[in-house]
């Protein structure tokens, strides 16, 4: 009878497991297919411009409980039940929706290709850079308002305008609709610039179109120019900038070598100097430091900022910047020989806050193939 007995015992307790575990695979893949059920919609989809705003909404079956996350291009951005998706750099972003609970998970993505802005090509401005791919500035006066916007980074294309590029590190990428070449014993670029008195100094990066797709996605090589040998001259330097709080106080920032600091605001410019387009609350930019040995603040009512020798864009006080694609140097500093390039960056060189004359910014009033210059 105890045999019996035990025998009984084991196979309802198998029974009873049994039964939890098809409740519970049940109860499951009910779970999963609620999951399953939510969707995603966007704005937008396919090719966009630069600068366009899309806004992605979930779409979820009425009382199911699920943790929801956005990712763009595999990185976590928003736990929210939307996301405004705002790029200022031409690529293609997936934007994916992950659902969870209880195990199961599910997921739903939208791809979005952020086009370039570009400007009709004519015998008459073929000179000029035709495209730009992106525009992320560092905190400053000018930003979020007029040469410190989207709209005047566009208005380089094709003729000369003006564009800010804020405090160290904030830059613009920009493509020509042909190959620049590298004429032997001329300079080949020309940047416009509005230096006058006050040099702002930006690093140049070049770039040739090496895969022959369009983008620059390929390698960029810095411009070597005369403050290389100078003390103070930095390579792979990297500042973080965080969004103040209040949104128009000083921006704060620190380095990769420890130091920090603050973008100064000043009355004359109460707007936030924090990028708006910039979802998070910090971004890092990263490039070459330049010293800042040019500038002399000994009577603050009177401060000057002397230009380098040559190799920067906002430097010389002629109006416009000449340099030597020869001048190319690759990450270890060796020089790399170019036939000519398709793309260029700018980026400004110097962190430094020069009292009532605000922070140092690199500003661009035009770039130009210095062949096709008349």
């Amino acid at each position: 009878m105890r045999t019996q007995y035990n025998t009984h015992r084991k196979i309802t307790a198998l029974v009873i497991a049994f039964s939890t575990l098809f409740v519970f695979s049940c109860k499951k893949d009910k779970e999963q297919d609620g999951l399953d059920k939510i969707d995603i919609s966007a704005s937008a989809q396919g090719d966009i411009a630069l600068g366009d705003t899309v806004l992605f909404k979930v779409k979820a079956p009425q009382g199911l409980t699920y943790k929801g996350v956005w990712k763009v291009n595999d990185e976590t951005v928003s736990e929210a039940d939307s996301l405004v998706l705002l790029k200022y750099k031409a690529g293609t972003y997936a934007v994916e929706y992950v659902a969870s609970a209880e195990g199961s998970s599910s997921s739903k993505k939208i791809t979005v290709n952020v086009l370039p802005k570009t400007t009709p090509v004519s015998e008459a401005n073929k000179m000029y850079v035709s495209s730009l791919f992106e525009y992320l500035p560092a905190p400053g006066q000018y930003i979020n308002v007029n040469v410190g916007n989207l709209e005047s980074a566009a208005g380089i294309l094709g003729k000369r305008g003006t564009v800010t590029l804020g405090a160290w590190g904030g830059y613009i990428v920009l493509g020509f609709d042909h190959k620049v070449p590298n004429v032997a014993g001329k300079e080949d670029i020309i940047i416009y610039n509005n230096a006058g008195l006050i040099s702002e100094p930006g690093v140049v990066w070049v770039m040739e179109d090496q895969n022959g797709n369009g983008k620059p996605d390929d390698t960029w090589y810095e411009l070597k120019g005369s403050a290389s040998a100078m003390a103070g001259y930095v390579r792979n330097y990297s500042v973080t900038y965080t969004r103040p709080n209040p949104i128009t106080g000083d921006v704060p920032w620190k380095d990769n070598k420890g130091n920090t600091g603050v973008v100064k605001t000043n009355s004359y410019h109460p707007q936030t100097y924090f990028p708006l387009w910039i979802s998070g609350n910090e971004y890092t930019l990263t490039g070459t430091s330049l010293p800042s040995v040019n500038i002399n603040m000994s009577n603050p009512s009177y401060i000057t900022s002397s230009p380098f020798e040559y190799g920067y864009a906002d430097n010389a006080r002629e109006g416009f910047d000449k340099l030597d694609i020869s001048n190319a140097i690759d990450a270890s500093g060796n020089s790399v020989n170019l036939q000519g390039i398709h793309f260029i960056k700018i980026q400004t060189g110097i962190q430094a806050n020069m009292g009532w004359l605000g922070e140092l910014s690199t500003e661009v009033l035009g770039v130009a193939d210095a062949s096709l210059v008349k």
